[in-house]
């Protein structure tokens, strides 16, 4: 496990899954860039999985760093943020994605499923709710959308949709 910088990081840290071995692959077929931003010289490999070790060396994969919105410097995990959405009553399914924003590089919107569809949900009951929590303010989706179903392709969860 290593951090952005490629570094090794303790037992408990979050970071990126990294390996190395005659199981590794190569490269992307006709994909150099591709290939140079997962490989590197000394073969290594950077899966883009977030993972956790702990002290007996088991690890847990924790979500995908493409999943990760920057919001002023603070990481968000949407994975974490839709975890928490769908502890709300009236939220049946949750994806939260990044958007641009001029001044803070990303914001959060999530797009929620509510249980009852003649229901209502309103960006300042999520808040209240995530201020219950007590989950940290900079998490909190800024902008919310209530769809009837989520967007799926065949073979590809929502959440890689999204």
């Amino acid at each position: 496990m290593v951090d952005d910088a490629r570094k090794t990081l303790p037992p408990g840290c979050e970071g990126e899954e990294a390996s190395r071995g005659p199981n590794v692959f190569m490269g992307y077929f006709d994909e150099p860039e591709l290939t140079a931003r997962a490989l590197d010289e000394e073969g290594w490999y950077y899966s883009g999985d977030l993972c956790r070790m702990d002290e007996a060396g088991y690890i847990k994969i924790t979500g995908r760093k493409k999943d990760i919105i920057v919001r002023g410097g603070e990481n968000i995990s949407s994975r974490e943020v839709e975890d928490i959405l769908l502890q709300h009553p009236k939220i049946h399914d949750a994806c939260v994605v990044a958007m641009p924003d001029e001044r803070l590089g990303e914001r959060s919107c999530a797009y929620v499923v509510l249980k009852a569809p003649h229901h209502s949900l309103s960006l300042e009951e999520v808040v209240a709710f995530f201020s219950r929590k007590r989950v940290a303010k900079y998490k909190y989706p800024e902008h919310i959308v209530v769809i009837e179903k989520l967007p799926a392709l065949p073979q590809v969860k929502y959440k890689s949709v999204c």
